[in-house]
């Protein structure tokens, strides 16, 4: 006798689809709603095999979802609904990747009206969603505007809209509705709640800058929730990291050497130093010397070539609000560096890409460098906890604690950072060296680094900048003492680069610049023996002074003689590079 056939859970859910359909397209939103219920877990992971990160499928099935709501009165065949919907998934990932490989949603376009209601919506845009909703409200009653699938729309995103303007206070709720839902310019809303015109523009703003905010944190709260439904609330701590050890001023350097710490090639610190190139940068902010000068550079272009000399691939989320330096974190109140003044501050629009690049990250065991996790330094984050909310992050200047996932990005400068490792490269120690003197030599030239910050002196042309502040008696105690204090240590780990390379790299391949780097090596531990006597007289943090006039005769006197061995330098890494690339 043949067993009695029982259907599966899939084959059941299958037939009964129809039935939904079949009443969604009657406006029924429970019979919608349900759908989604059933479908959506499998929807995500199929935008996942498309998309990179999760923030981005994420993205791609709730355009899916809206673009079903709209049209779903052209499914022939209601019983074909999921392999319908994964048809939409499929397009609109390649929409998005095709248009912006890795684009993140931005929050808002204008306050602008973005067209006549014919127009496509864009549905990255919050101003376009009200706009049309407002539009579609206002004509609910025609017959063009009542099929089903609109007006189920219509409500799924009224209710979305809705608990985002939970976040305004009710005057500021009706002023925004009044304005999109009702399409009143700011001065019938000003004649209509006896007001001026421009204290109407002013609570848009501010409205606007709220609801950005919201939309964010709804954002971080989807993706933590796309987490659980993925079985990866958890908690992860990876190794404390060696480098938060290194007596190093150079904290990007020290990050960097962190990141190394959980591969298979590990490196001492002066070779991080020396091949990364920060044991021979030197700027300054002209006029004061700020104390911001040896972290103005492009994090982003310079910190994956690093990286990559190193032998490394990385991956980065940045986002910056400034182009000039902010306030020194060394001489403003306590309290805007606690953690109760990064609630204060904006949410970074890249916050959830910063958080799947970190979990990634962390999953496969690799640690992530990060910029102003306590202060306006580098450091790590070596683990997390979903639950919490938290990471797991310390840094070599005495920080090694949890930071909330919300307070990436909204330090003092609320700048985001975030890089790590991808995968190992290909490499050898000519190409590594190589590819570090090209570094090298282009900071001490000064190329490209213009364009990174126009308000900074680079390579040698910073040596000009500094003796001019002394000259002018302008030199701010604090950040002179620190850009001392990081130049003469990294100019001592440069001497250290050296050596290492001439005892340890024993292929006779480096015979022939075997003189030129023990020349070199001797050579650089005369320039930080030099700023080793500016660092005396300047210590950091107090700074001495470095306006009295002898003082400032020596420095000048001081600086004068350290640039004359930096161009003696120069000139044997560029013969270095010669008979390298010979």
């Amino acid at each position: 006798m043949l067993d009695k056939f029982v259907p599966t859970k899939d084959v059941t859910e299958e037939q009964e689809d129809w039935r939904l359909v079949e009443k969604a397209r009657t406006g029924d939103r429970e019979a919608f709603g349900e759908l989604v219920r059933r479908h959506r877990a499998k929807v995500y992971g199929y935008a996942r095999s498309f998309a990179p990160e999760p923030f981005m499928a994420e993205d791609i099935v709730q355009e899916a979802l809206i673009r079903a709501f709209l049209h779903l009165g052209t499914l022939v065949d209601s019983r074909r609904f999921l392999p319908w919907l994964h048809r939409i998934v499929r397009n609109q990932a390649y929409t998005r990747l095709k248009a912006a490989p890795f684009a993140m949603e931005q929050v808002f376009s204008s306050w602008s009206a973005t067209g006549d209601a014919e127009a496509d919506t864009d549905w990255e845009s919050l101003d376009s969603i009200l706009y049309r909703l407002g539009k579609q409200q206002a004509r609910a009653g025609s017959e063009e505007f009542a099929s089903p699938e609109e007006a189920l729309m219509r409500r799924e995103l009224l209710e979305t809209i809705t608990q985002m303007l939970r976040c305004l206070n009710p005057r500021e709720r009706k002023i925004v509705e009044s304005h999109f839902f009702d399409h009143l310019s700011p001065q019938e809303i000003a004649e209509l709640f006896r007001m001026s015109q421009p204290n109407v523009y002013q609570i848009l703003s501010r409205s606007r800058k709220k609801l950005g905010q919201e939309r964010i944190r709804l954002a971080v709260d989807h993706y933590i929730c796309n987490r659980k439904d993925e079985g990866l609330m958890k908690q992860v701590t990876l190794k404390k990291p060696e480098a938060f050890s290194q007596p190093v001023w150079t904290t990007a350097a020290v990050a960097m050497y962190g990141l190394t710490e959980y591969t298979q090639r590990r490196f001492s610190m002066p070779m991080v130093m020396g091949l990364t190139g920060h044991a021979f940068r030197i700027s300054v902010v002209p006029g004061d010397v700020h104390i911001a000068g040896p972290t103005m550079f492009d994090f982003a272009r310079l910190l994956p070539e690093g990286m990559r000399n190193l032998g490394y691939e990385t991956k980065v989320v940045s986002q910056f609000t400034r182009a000039e330096h902010g306030p020194n974190a060394n001489q403003v109140a306590p309290t805007l560096l606690a953690p109760g003044a990064r609630e204060k501050r904006k949410l970074p629009d890249k916050l959830p890409e910063a958080l799947s690049l970190i979990h990634e990250a962390i999953d496969r065991g690799q640690a992530v460098l990060c910029w102003d996790l306590f202060i306006p330094e580098f450091g790590l984050i070596y683990g997390y906890d979903t639950e919490k909310r938290e990471f797991q992050a310390g840094d070599n200047c005495g920080h090694d604690k949890p930071i909330s996932y919300e307070h990436l990005g909204r330090g003092l400068l609320e700048d985001l950072f975030v890089m790590a490792i991808e995968k190992p490269l290909e490499t050898d120690q000519k190409s590594m060296l190589t590819g570090a003197l090209q570094t090298i030599l282009k900071h001490y030239r000064a190329e490209a680094e213009e364009a990174d910050c126009s308000s900074c002196a680079y390579g040698l042309a910073a040596y000009d900048a500094w003796r001019q502040a002394f000259e002018q008696k302008s030199v701010e105690p604090n950040g002179n003492a620190y850009t001392t204090a990081v130049a003469q240590d990294a100019r001592r780990h440069a001497s250290l680069f050296w050596t290492e390379i001439a005892e340890t790299w024993t292929d006779a391949s480096f015979d022939s610049i075997r003189p030129l780097v023990r020349e070199s090596s001797r050579l650089y531990e005369q320039i930080a023996d030099e700023f080793a006597l500016l660092a005396k007289m300047f210590p950091f943090p107090a700074g001495g002074q470095p306006n009295d006039p002898p003082h400032a005769q020596e420095a000048i006197a001081a600086i004068g003689r350290i640039q004359e061995k930096e161009r003696d330098a120069v000139a044997l890494l560029e013969e270095m590079q010669k008979k390298l690339l010979a």
